[in-house]
């Protein structure tokens, strides 16, 4: 959000906060969703980087199109596994992977 604006609600008597803050997530669990969603985002650009559907990746996963787009919606029924599953299908290395979170 811009300063501008920001400041703009305060005025109006708004209270300006993060989503952590609203929904009182602890570090771990802000950390923990801000991966989920890193290594969502990497499995929609690693499978379009591949020209691949969700189709084409769900075969790969032995799963189907409606699982991948939850997949890359970063739905919370996803798991951390599931999504390390996906890129190893895409062709990522453990050092790419390694790079994605550390660069998150």
């Amino acid at each position: 959000m811009d300063i501008k604006k920001k400041k703009l609600l305060e005025a109006a008597g708004w209270r300006v906060g993060s989503t952590d803050d609203f929904l009182s997530l602890t570090d771990e669990e802000a950390a923990y969703i801000d991966l989920k969603i890193t290594l969502s985002k990497k499995v929609r650009q690693c499978r379009e980087r591949e020209n691949l559907t969700q189709t084409q990746l769900a075969e790969c996963l032995k799963s189907s199109q409606s699982r991948v787009a939850k997949i890359e919606a970063g739905d919370p029924s996803v798991s951390v596994d599931l999504l390390i599953r996906s890129l190893f299908a895409l062709g990522v290395t453990k050092s790419e992977l390694a790079k994605m979170l550390v660069s998150q």
